[in-house]
């Protein structure tokens, strides 16, 4: 696989760390299997039909969906939304794929590289129904709050492939990021609070409790959503 640090070779500062760890037989016949019709890589040289590729579904992006198995969940309740799914992490491709091929989960794609290439490259305007990003490395030391994720920019370039109506879905379980998340979100202009008080929503049901939402909040940590609607 290529390595999604690497494209574009961009001085770039990013807001993921590609991670290197084993992939198991089961991920790696998944990868062989299913990654020809249902994976693609982030490479900045075509702009992607989502009608085609999802069969005219509307489709959410998610970014960073780690093992796979909220987004499979998420797949299986709702087979009427495309879910295109974003990370640089080889096993979690695998088993997502292993586990949308089990369970005849056709409207999965798995994309594998930097996500800012995807939109900025890959994607045409007005394309996305809603996008989410749950419990994204928060970076915690100062000197890395750069590298996080959600931050001006980020939302600037992420709005114009998103319909009018569609819906940004952050979560996080390090307090901290979640008040920057609901700082930088209330502060940009082409977003929305889904909540009457401009406060952080309740999770809603579509999304699943996470083995690492889990074993966060064994450890007392405090999960906080945030709907944010693009205006």
């Amino acid at each position: 696989m290529p390595d999604p640090a690497g494209a574009h070779h961009e001085r770039r500062i990013r807001s993921f760390q590609p991670r290197r760890s084993r992939v198991t037989y089961g991920q790696a016949e998944a990868m062989l299997k299913r990654w020809p019709d249902w994976g693609l890589d982030i490479d900045g040289k075509r702009v992607l039909d989502l009608g085609e590729m999802f069969d005219g579904l509307p489709v959410v992006l998610e970014i960073g969906f780690g093992m796979g198995e909220a987004t499979a969940q998420m797949a299986a309740a709702d087979p009427g939304t495309g879910i295109l799914a974003v990370d640089v992490h080889t096993p979690g491709q695998g088993n997502l794929l292993g586990l949308a091929d089990r369970n005849g989960l056709n409207n999965v794609r798995v994309a594998n590289g930097d996500a800012i290439i995807l939109l900025r490259e890959m994607l045409g305007d007005a394309t996305l129904d809603g996008c989410r990003v749950y419990f994204p490395d928060p970076w915690p030391k100062a000197r890395h709050h750069k590298r996080r994720l959600i931050q001006p920019e980020f939302l600037s370039l992420l709005a114009p492939r998103m319909k009018p109506g569609a819906v940004l879905h952050c979560a996080t379980d390090w307090e901290e990021y979640a008040v920057q998340m609901l700082e930088v979100l209330s502060a940009h202009p082409d977003y929305e609070n889904t909540q009457a008080d401009g406060g952080y929503a309740p999770r809603p049901d579509f999304r699943p409790l996470t083995r690492f939402e889990g074993q966060g909040l064994d450890k007392g940590h405090v999960v906080h959503d945030l709907l944010f609607r693009r205006k």
